[in-house]
């Protein structure tokens, strides 16, 4: 071969180092009328980039035209070559048939170096096709000869390829040996492509090895290499799509498979990709509980992978069918039978969805009432409990918990239950970032819900209070990890801060500005990637929820946790040293009522709206009879807590007739109540009062405060800046807070307080090494949370009491800027007399004035917590 050969032949490797330069170089050497040789490779290149970063037909011909060449060019390892990349890309077009001749060919006329290089391309589309054996195979006959050559290049794709499959078959160990051998060759090379390719598969392993903040840091190290390189991510997408789901981030991992979708269709790129993230999408829709979206996209994935050949991801894709129309409603005889059926194969190709298939048959047998049949598929479904990742342990357990159910063993239920949410928690605890552990608890939602419908007809309201406990608010039982001085995070927060100012000036002023709300958008991505990364730490095994501890530190005071069960809402009393149980009213029923109030709210925050507060004190009464009902007349006289389920949080419990008089607080569970009671305060220090720009009445109370607290520390105008309003909150004894809230449905850890520079958001937050031991939210909708998980909040409340914070007075609703200030200023008189903030709250309501608004105002707060 002669010099210029060589020189047109390093093309080939150069599109998996740099593709955009080697599409240019190729089509300047397609411009130089070269010979037939070269000709074949500058088509070859082009043909590569269009297969896997443009448009799948275009590819085609170029690749066709390349063999040719080669046939002409009388060079057979040239044909072989050419044939094998030809042979992939008819394999992603869905033209299984035609590409697995296309390599048959190749591997007949290659020889020795080149033929090993077909036999790994060819393992390579066994890997897609499903064909795991196979591709094991081809692997192993390539891998020698291209070691013997000292062909680092492809050696280490084989091994990356070779660990790429033993993941596929569960096998997390090998895998990590050869991606661990294979990066040591890539750090070799330039092949930088090839190198990105490398870091995805190490997220993939890391993924399957149970550590999630890793896989994400990695998928997106990934991303960025490719971004630098200018390639599209389709495959990287449906890895992340999978370990999003894994995280409880189903709707996310829907909306980057349908863009992902969309951008290949319009490209006209793999079909086997578009199959492979239709699966993904229907699986992230039948998890976000979008059944009907779920089937759609699942069925047109079964479709293509049937046309592809790949029973293996076909079978993945009927399983995903079966669980969306099951979601559905449907039940049937033949669904047992298919799900059963799906089991077999998935257990045949040695796939880790296996028990999943076993479960779901179980599941259907179940409701049809085949008791028989349901036994037999969930003990093999079962089997899966004592091994393998939390997902596949989980799958198991749950599966034991419906045998039990189903034998009458209440006895087994719960131990059933409590084994897989004994995995779900050191699952969890592996995640740093309190929005990964929120999320993922919604997978120990059925295995909870077990436990309470046997608790409850067990007739235990003790038992009941420590199951609902076992499953609500586990996010609050341990601060999040804080992040180091992470510089890039600490940078985004700052250009966060002044994107979100300058994008908030522009919108109040009449004349948005698009590119600064993208940028907002891309600063949000990058700070929720960043906090994501963290890895999490053990929780401490003492703090387990005690009933017995509970009722000793209530004293007088009585807890009233609302447990749901089957749409019912059981209202658990706790006091006197006894736990008893009143039967509620229906929880979809109480989620209307309370809604109708937050409306009246809202327009009573205005004056001109005293129409409507008599009907609001109606809705209250009808939310009383609804969530309190029989428990009323057993209150007592003194404090009362309310632990409300996830879906009721925004009840203005001060407007219930029986708690309107009363010191009252608001916790999210039974036990963070517990660690906020018995949270030490520090020692005591000026109050830091802190005053944002832009509200209506200049934040009046603060300079009133400032006077009555004399050694206060001040902050307002500039002074009010974010880094030091932090510094300052730090380990403060009291904080009060006089600023615009806003509250963020969408991505709660972004709602917000507006300071001098911008807002400070939940993530701020989470940077205190202590939150203030008693903090004031002189705002709107500070007390707004989202309902995420099994049964998790997340938002200001939440993200400031596993900090150390004990108490926090925060509003539900819109409130009128004017009638909180009188408000405040009797709430800090209370404080001033030693009262805590559920008790100054009370007196400060009774005494504003009688109006409608004032009295709107004094509902909408509420006291978190126990300070």
């Amino acid at each position: 071969m002669t010099a210029g050969s060589e020189s047109v032949l390093e093309l080939l490797p150069l599109v998996f180092a740099d593709p955009g330069e080697a599409r240019a170089r190729a089509e300047q050497v397609l411009g130089a009328g070269p010979p037939p040789l070269h000709a074949s490779v500058a088509h070859q290149v082009l043909g590569i980039w269009q297969r896997d970063f443009g448009d799948l037909r275009i590819a085609l011909r170029h690749l066709r035209r390349a063999r040719d060449l080669a046939a002409r060019a009388e060079s057979a390892d040239r044909e072989a070559d050419v044939l094998a990349t030809l042979g992939v890309a008819l394999v992603h077009a869905g033209r299984t048939r035609q590409g697995l001749a296309s390599f048959e060919r190749g591997v007949a006329r290659g020889g020795g170096h080149t033929r090993a290089r077909v036999l790994y391309r060819r393992a390579y589309v066994w890997w897609v096709l499903g064909h795991h054996r196979e591709a094991l195979e081809d692997v192993r006959r390539a891998l020698p000869v291209l070691r013997q050559a000292a062909d680092d290049i492809w050696t280490a794709r084989a091994l990356t390829l070779r660990a790429t499959v033993h993941l596929a078959l569960g096998a997390v160990e090998r895998a990590v040996a050869d991606f661990t051998a294979a990066e040591r060759l890539w750090d070799t090379t330039g092949q930088e492509h090839d190198k990105a390719d490398a870091v995805e598969s190490r997220g993939l392993a890391a993924f399957r090895s149970g550590d999630i903040p890793a896989a994400l840091r990695l998928l997106d190290e990934a991303e960025e290499r490719y971004a630098k390189l200018g390639t599209p991510t389709y495959n990287l997408s449906i890895r992340r799509c999978e370990v999003l789901m894994a995280a409880g981030l189903a709707p996310e991992a829907l909306v980057e498979a349908d863009a992902a979708i969309a951008l290949l269709d319009r490209i006209g790129g793999q079909s086997t990709r578009k199959a492979e993230l239709l699966l993904a999408a229907s699986w992230a829709a039948r998890s976000a509980g979008d059944a009907h979206t779920a089937i759609a996209r699942a069925a047109v994935a079964v479709r293509l992978f049937a046309a592809q050949r790949r029973t293996w991801w076909e079978t993945h894709a009927r399983l995903v069918l079966l669980e969306a129309r099951v979601a559905a409603g449907r039940r049937s005889g033949r669904m047992v039978a298919d799900a059963a059926a799906v089991a077999e194969r998935l257990a045949s190709f040695g796939s880790p969805a296996a028990p999943q298939a076993s479960l779901l048959a179980g599941r259907i047998a179940l409701a049809l009432g085949w008791t028989a049949d349901a036994e037999r598929h969930l003990a093999v479904a079962a089997r899966s409990r004592h091994g393998g990742p939390p997902p596949a342990r989980m799958t198991g357990w749950a599966a034991q918990a419906l045998r039990a159910r189903a034998a009458g063993s209440r006895r087994g239920v719960l131990e059933a239950c409590r084994r897989g949410l004994d995995v779900l928690d050191d699952h969890r605890m592996t995640l740093g970032a309190s929005e990964l552990r929120a999320h993922a608890t919604a997978q120990g939602a059925e295995l909870a819900a077990l436990a309470q419908e046997v608790t409850l007809a067990q007739g235990s309201p003790r038992r009941l209070l420590e199951w609902s406990e076992r499953w609500r608010a586990t996010v609050l039982s341990t601060p999040p990890t804080r992040p180091p001085e992470d510089p890039a995070l600490l940078s985004g927060l700052t250009a966060y801060r002044e994107i979100a100012a300058r994008a908030e000036a522009a919108r109040m002023e009449g004349r948005p500005v698009p590119a600064l709300e993208r940028e907002k958008r891309r600063l949000e991505r990058e700070i929720r990637s960043r906090t994501r990364h963290m890895g999490g730490a053990a929780a401490d095994a003492d703090d387990r929820f005690d009933a017995g501890r509970l009722l000793d530190r209530l004293g007088d005071g009585r807890l009233v946790e609302l447990a749901v069960v089957d749409g019912r809402v059981h209202v658990l009393l706790c006091g006197q040293g006894r736990v008893r149980r009143f039967a509620g009213g229906s929880l979809a029923e109480a989620v209307a009522e309370a809604e109708h109030v937050q409306a009246g709210l809202r327009r009573l925050a205005h004056p001109g709206a005293e129409a409507r507060l008599p009907l609001v004190e109606a809705a209250g009464r009808r939310l009383q009879e609804l969530l309190l009902a029989g428990a009323v007349p057993h209150l007592g006289s003194g404090e009362v807590v309310i632990v409300p389920p996830g879906a009721l949080h925004r009840v203005p419990w001060a407007l219930l007739p029986a708690l309107r008089e009363r010191v009252l607080s608001v916790s999210p569970s039974a036990g963070s109540w517990l660690r906020a009671r018995e949270t030490p305060a520090p020692p005591d220090g000026p109050p830091v009062l802190v005053r944002g720009p832009g509200l209506a009445t200049g934040g009046a109370e603060v300079p009133e405060l400032a006077d009555r607290y004399g050694a206060a520390t001040v902050l307002e105008d500039d002074a009010a800046q974010v880094p030091r309003v932090l510094a300052e909150l730090d380990g403060a004894c009291l904080a009060h807070l006089a600023a615009h809230g806003t509250f963020r449905a969408d991505s709660p850890l972004f709602s917000a307080l507006r300071m001098a520079d911008g807002p400070l958001i939940v993530h701020d937050f989470e940077r205190l090494a202590r939150s203030p031991y008693r903090i004031i939210l002189s705002s709107c909708d500070t007390a707004r949370l989202a309902s995420v998980g099994a049964d998790e909040l997340l938002g200001v409340v939440t993200a400031l009491l596993p900090l150390g914070t004990a108490g926090v007075v925060a509003s539900s609703a819109p409130v009128n800027d004017a009638a909180v200030v009188p408000l405040m200023l009797a709430l800090h008189k209370g404080l001033g007399a030693g009262l805590s903030l559920a008790e100054a709250l009370r007196d400060a309501r009774a005494a504003l004035p009688g109006d409608a608004v004032h009295q709107a105002t004094g509902w909408a707060f509420a006291a978190f917590g126990a300070a």
